[in-house]
């Protein structure tokens, strides 16, 4: 979900990066054969992520929540040759295009997939990790964030996807909220109050909450 007018979001689309070939089949195959494809990453902010990547020179990225591939695929390709996408999710079916269209791509050998609970991933991992994108399971975006915060870089960025929740946020508290909007209210009271952290909640598309560790 989008909360800028749909002229003027593509326009914005119209005037950046534009998606390749690859992308275009990527995300017309996601639509055609998931019965969820609104969590598929648009190339648009697929090509922010892979901005971000650049920006914080990663070597190192953390995924949690694989799907189809399309943030994987180009976050791999602004990395250089020896650096590296841990990229998490629980699905088969859909891990399996990912992989389909990362080969094809040429960043097979970057990516490192794993299926299963992300949570058990995550407790194998060592850091750091230079970028680390939460977009997966929202009732445990808390534990998420809590689990990847010490894997990350001192000068790393974390990233945390549907940070708005459609704006149900807004009202997260109230008794008729579903479980999705409480559970990313949570994280975002959370990431406010921690003073391990600081943080910008961007109304970008339906909101990414960008968290860094607080300097001293």
């Amino acid at each position: 979900m989008s909360f800028i007018d749909s002229r003027v979001e593509a326009y914005a689309e119209a005037h950046s990066i534009q998606p390749t070939e690859l992308f275009e089949r990527l995300a017309a195959e996601t639509r055609a054969v998931t019965p969820v494809p609104q969590m598929m990453v648009d190339p648009v902010a697929a090509f922010f992520l892979a901005e971000m990547v650049r920006l914080v020179r990663a070597r190192r990225v953390l995924e949690l929540g694989t799907f189809t591939g399309s943030s994987s695929i180009a976050m791999a390709l602004a990395l250089p040759p020896e650096g590296r996408v841990v990229t998490c999710d629980v699905n088969t079916e859909t891990n399996a295009i990912a992989r389909r269209y990362a080969e094809e791509a040429g960043v097979i050998d970057r990516i490192d997939y794993r299926i299963g609970p992300a949570l058990d991933t995550i407790a194998g991992l060592e850091g750091p990790f230079e970028l680390v994108f939460i977009d997966a399971d929202k009732g445990n975006y808390l534990n998420y964030y809590e689990a990847t915060l010490p894997l990350l870089s001192p000068d790393g960025v974390m990233l945390v996807d549907n940070a708005l929740s459609g704006g149900d946020v807004v009202d997260a508290e109230s008794a008729g909220a579903g479980e999705s909007a409480r559970a990313i209210h949570a994280l975002n009271e959370r990431v406010r109050d921690d003073p391990r952290v600081e943080n910008v909640l961007l109304t970008i598309r339906d909101g990414i909450n960008l968290i860094r560790l607080r300097r001293e």
